[in-house]
């Protein structure tokens, strides 16, 4: 492991403990809408009273192969209310380069996803897309993607249950659980 990725862990890991969460919630999970992989308006409104995990996606990542873990997740919890929401975007190390329709092929020849894959989408910046400045707002500066494939939990009531970091894989004892607990 080269020595700037292991700083790189090594940050990423420290951000994900120094939460300044305010959870003022003005708004709620279900008020944003993302653009599906066909530019359709996709409101998260269609899934109130439903545990959504929404991860931030790249196809050329070496976080890449967590799209695996993200399927078998959704496989086995779907029928309990659980839905993932797969957000592409070129923002971090420009890993994200294809159109969507190239982005939906790879994940679904690659992977065999079926849960919704959005189009590209800026998450970062002035331009950055406003469900992920809600999530800086609610959560604090750590609940802000540091890098490709981070993971905003929300729960049932449309709030911010928890982030994970990219390392943290989808398959993880931590995110299972707190999933499980929360499908109750």
């Amino acid at each position: 492991m080269s020595k700037f990725f292991k700083i790189f862990i090594l940050l990423i890991f420290m951000f994900n403990f120094f939460s300044s969460a305010s959870a003022n919630y003005k708004k709620l999970a279900y008020d944003f809408s993302f653009k599906d992989n066909n530019e359709q308006d996709y409101s998260l409104d269609q899934y109130k009273g439903k545990v959504i995990l929404v991860v931030n996606v790249a196809s050329r990542c070496g976080f890449t192969k967590q799209y695996a873990d993200l399927q078998k997740l959704y496989d086995e919890n779907k029928s309990k209310g659980l839905i993932i929401i797969g957000v592409p975007s070129n923002d971090f190390g420009n890993q994200e380069p294809g159109s969507n329709k190239e982005i939906k092929k790879f994940c679904e020849t690659n992977f065999g996803i079926t849960f919704p894959i959005m189009a590209k989408t800026n998450i970062l910046g002035d331009t950055g897309h406003p469900f992920y400045k809600w999530v800086e707002e609610n959560y604090g500066k750590s609940g802000v993607p540091k890098w490709n494939f981070y993971k905003v939990l929300i729960n049932k009531s449309g709030k911010i249950e928890d982030v994970y970091s990219s390392i943290t894989n989808p398959s993880s004892k931590k995110i299972k659980n707190k999933i499980n607990s929360i499908l109750q």
